[in-house]
Parts: structure tokens; C-alpha cells; sequence
């Protein structure tokens, strides 16, 4: 290499060096600069340390409240899943035994499966959910689907101390159960009125939700006195919009003193699991009458009146001549029961028990339900326009519906104004819908889905005994009922599956 080439290559170099110097030096250059500029320290306005908690929010109520709700695990042993029989005559297969085994209840390769001669499997099935103890000596609110048919419930305290519960007992109709801890002293949270309770008010929800720990949300009292709803048997349970959610079950709804106002119980979740806002509490008040009878007497028992009730529409409102949309309408007696007794009659609308306003039948049948037997109350009823009162002497309430239950001239077809289609009942159709030979009436055929009977719930099948509380025998008496009734409406009496109920037209 000449030395020219040698000077030329070096010089390439060197120039290529000092370039790379020179980026690498106004980088480093930038940097520093870039530094330079975060030397400037931030402000930062800290708050007063002597000063306290908010004064505004919830957290002194939650404190209180926090160590008075638990956790409750509970399990029971349950049978397994049946498991595929396999195909008959193939039991003794080896290709079947080989690839299939156990699957089809043989025993396949090794396998231990059911086979006829075994007994079926069994697996423990557990569920979590809420409790709240409501007295020194460890008695403890819950929902009954948090414990139904548990053979081991254990109870986890905000402490992490666990205890082994003892369930005294379970009522299914308003969904309570009561469970003991050993030993006293407890910390227990103080009972509030949830008569006093008004749409409005603060609402908090304590509980357990999926296990991971003690969780308060926050809402309002949405709505008091819900029913109807089919959740449970006796319902008078208090909305919320407070979160409730899987795990909440049987924890406390508070008001804003910490007082416990109701025990959290179900949601609105339209299919979807989870909270979309409307949430159901039993009331502490119904949740405490309940547990003082688990208690006293190991069970509980509640007044029987011995009718059937139902709502008033305002259809039925106007053919009964009422003032006031409220009240409990008896669309049946019972024959053997204090109110036929007492000589309240079917038809008669209910409006105040003891002097105290029903508003309606779900009213009615949770007071009655909170009464003992033998407790004599004063029913004012409505009757034809007329006001009176009965006195009666309540029955315990019997422990299946079947107890409870009322023991209770042929024409062609003909055409209603109001869009329905009855024929006379005669004895064959009568043994067909299960109701006593002598029943008589006229039997729905048809109902035009475009009418008032279709709106108002009126089915192919019902038997039709009154028209405003005048027996019709036959098609041409419930033709000529329906007429006189044209310009002012028609209460009908219906015999539906052997209960008898009231439609409007």
C-alpha cells in the first residue's frame, strides 16, 4: 500500500471517528441539557398531618359495622353426576372398555367406575356467602340458600377467627336461617326499624362477595314493600341500588347510623349474574320475628286465615264500586277454615286489619303471616258498597299448599261481546279439568287474543261460575249476564284448576 493510500484510508477514518464524536458529543450535549432542566423540584402542597378523617363520608359507620358481618363457608355432600351408561350389549367389548372405560359405568382398563353393582358416587359441594351476628351470645342472621342442606358451616370473623356454626334452624318461606357460634361475648351490631326506613335513605351493603374479602357499597332505598316477585313465598323486601353481589347473600344492609336494617338477599340480574342495580333486602323486622320463633320454638309458625286472596286492578276496582284502589280481594274460603267461620264470604275486599289500611294482598298476607294462632283480629271488609268489620280468630298456617287448599243444562257453543267462546259444563268436561261433578258454570273454549278477556288474563280452560256475583248455571244465563254488564263492566268469577279467582272485563 503507497503511503498515499495509507494517508487517504486514515484520514477516512479519523473524519468518520470524529463524525461519529461529533453526533455522539452533541447527544451527550442534548443530554445535558435535557438533565439540567429536571433539577427545577416540584411543589408539592401536603396535607395538614394533625388533621382527621373525612367528615363526610361513611367510614366511622363502616368501622363500627365491619367486625358484626361474616363470612360463612358452608358444604354438603351431594350424588354425582350420572355418568354415561354404555350401549347395551357392549359392556364386555374390550375395544369399548379400552377407549371408553369408566365413562360408560363399566370399568374399562383399570378403571373403578360405577358399574351396576356399585353404589353411585358422591362429592362434597360448597358455597360461600354472608352473616351478620346479632347478639352477644353468637347468634347469627343468614339467608337459608346459604346453608340449606349443609352438613359442615364454617364461619370466618373479620378477625380471620374461624368457628365451627351450629344452624338452629332454617325458615324457607322468607329465606332466614340462624346459626350459633360457641361461646359469648361477641361483637354484635345493633337491630335498627325498618318500618322507619324510607325510600331515600343511605343504604350500605356489607358482605363477602366471591370470597375475596369484607366489601361495603353504597346506595339509596330504591323501594319499600316489594312482592310479587316470586323470590320467595312471604316477600316485603327493601330495594336498593347498593351493589349486591354473589357472596353478599345474607350479609347486612345499614342505614347511615350503622343500624341494621335489612339482611341482603337477591338481585334483579335479567340472566346476566350480576348487579344491574336492584338489589332485595328483608326487612330486620320480618328477619327478627322469624328468628325469635327459630329460637323459642326450633320452628315457626304463623296465622291462618284460611282464603284466597288476590290483587285489585283497576278494572275490578270499578266493578266492585271502590273508592280507593287498595285492599285485598277474596276470590275464595276455605270451608273448614276461621274466616268461613268468622262468615267473611268470597268477594269480599278486605281493607284494614286491626284498623290499620291494607294496601294489598301481599300486604295482607305477610300481617296475617307475622301473627300467631289463636291472636283474634278485626277484619274491615267491603261488601257490595258496605263497610263492616268481622272479628277472627286465626288457625295455624298448614305446612304444605294441599292442606292449605279449599276443599273444595248442556248448550252449543256461544259467542260473548267481550270476545270469548263457552259452552255449558257438563260432567265430562268437569272430570277433565279435575273440578267436582257438580260444578257448574260455562267453560272457556276460546278467547280472541285482540280482546279485553285476552288482557285480562281470562284462558281457554277456565270455567266461569258468576258474572257480578250472580251464578250462571249455563251458556244462555252467562250470555245474558254478559249483556246487562255491557256499559258497566263484568266481574267474573273464575274456577281455575279448583282455585277460584276474579277477572275483570
Amino acid at each position: 500500500m503507497s503511503g498515499q493510500q495509507f494517508s487517504r484510508k486514515w484520514l477516512a477514518g479519523a473524519l468518520g471517528l470524529a463524525l461519529a464524536f461529533g453526533v455522539g458529543g452533541y447527544a451527550v450535549a442534548r443530554a445535558k441539557d435535557a438533565v439540567s432542566t429536571s433539577h427545577v423540584r416540584a411543589s408539592l402542597k401536603l396535607a395538614d398531618p394533625s388533621e382527621g378523617p373525612s367528615k363526610t363520608g361513611f367510614a366511622p359507620v363502616v368501622k363500627e359495622v365491619l367486625p358484626n358481618v361474616v363470612n360463612i363457608s358452608s358444604s354438603k355432600v351431594v350424588k354425582a353426576r350420572n355418568q354415561m351408561q354404555m350401549p347395551e350389549g357392549m359392556e364386555q367389548d374390550p375395544f369399548f372398555q379400552q377407549f371408553f372405560g369408566q365413562q360408560f359405568g363399566g370399568r374399562g382398563r383399570g378403571g373403578n367406575g360405577n358399574g351396576p353393582d356399585q353404589q353411585p358416587q358422591k362429592q362434597r359441594e360448597q358455597s360461600l356467602g354472608s352473616g351478620v351476628i346479632v347478639s352477644p351470645e353468637g347468634y347469627i342472621l343468614t339467608n337459608n340458600h346459604v346453608v340449606d342442606g349443609a352438613t359442615d358451616v364454617k364461619v370466618t370473623l373479620s378477625d380471620k377467627r374461624e368457628f365451627k356454626a351450629e344452624v338452629i334452624g332454617t325458615d324457607p318461606k322468607t329465606d332466614i336461617a340462624v346459626l350459633k357460634l360457641a361461646g359469648e361475648k361477641f361483637n354484635a351490631i345493633t337491630l335498627g326499624d325498618s318500618t322507619k326506613v324510607n325510600v331515600g335513605d343511605y343504604a350500605l351493603a356489607i358482605g363477602d362477595p366471591f370470597g375475596v374479602g369484607q366489601t361495603v357499597t353504597m346506595g339509596i332505598v330504591s323501594a319499600k314493600g316489594r312482592g310479587g316477585l316470586g323470590i320467595e313465598d312471604y316477600e316485603d323486601f327493601i330495594q336498593t341500588d347498593a351493589p349486591i353481589n354473589p357472596g353478599n347473600s345474607g350479609g347486612a344492609l345499614v342505614n347511615d347510623r350503622g343500624e341494621l336494617v335489612g339482611i341482603n338477599t337477591a338481585i334483579l340480574s335479567h340472566g346476566s349474574g350480576g348487579n344491574e342495580g336492584i338489589g332485595f333486602a328483608i326487612p330486620i323486622n320480618l328477619a327478627r320475628n322469624v328468628m325469635g320463633q327459630i329460637i323459642d320454638h326450633g320452628k315457626v309458625t304463623r296465622g291462618y286465615l284460611g282464603v284466597v286472596i288476590q290483587p285489585i286492578t283497576p278494572n275490578m276496582s270499578k266493578a266492585l264500586n271502590l273508592s280507593k284502589l287498595e285492599g285485598a280481594l277474596v276470590s275464595d274460603v276455605n270451608t273448614k277454615g276461621p274466616a268461613k267461620d268468622a262468615g267473611v264470604l268470597r268477594g269480599d275486599v278486605i281493607t284494614a286489619i286491626n284498623g290499620n289500611t291494607v294496601d294489598d294482598s301481599n300486604e295482607l298476607r305477610n300481617t296475617i303471616s307475622m301473627m300467631q294462632p289463636g291472636q283474634t283480629v278485626k277484619l274491615t271488609i267491603n261488601r257490595n258498597g258496605s263497610t263492616k268489620d268481622i272479628d277472627v280468630k286465626l288457625g295455624e298456617l298448614p305446612l304444605s299448599k294441599e292442606e292449605a287448599a279449599n276443599d273444595s243444562e248442556n248448550g252449543g257453543s256461544k259467542e260473548s261481546m267481550k270476545g270469548i267462546t263457552v259452552e255449558t259444563l257438563d260432567s265430562d268436561t268437569a272430570q277433565q279439568l279435575q273440578l267436582p261433578e257438580a260444578t257448574k258454570g260455562v267453560v272457556v273454549t276460546g278467547v280472541d287474543p285482540s280482546s279485553p278477556a285476552a288482557d285480562s288474563g281470562l284462558r281457554k280452560g277456565d270455567v266461569i261460575q258468576e258474572v257480578n256475583h250472580q251464578p250462571v248455571k249455563n251458556a244462555a244465563e252467562f250470555e245474558a249476564a254478559m249483556s246487562k254488564s255491557e256499559k258497566s263492566g263484568a266481574l267474573l268469577l273464575v274456577n281455575r284448576g279448583g282455585t277460584t279467582v276474579f277477572v275483570a272485563l
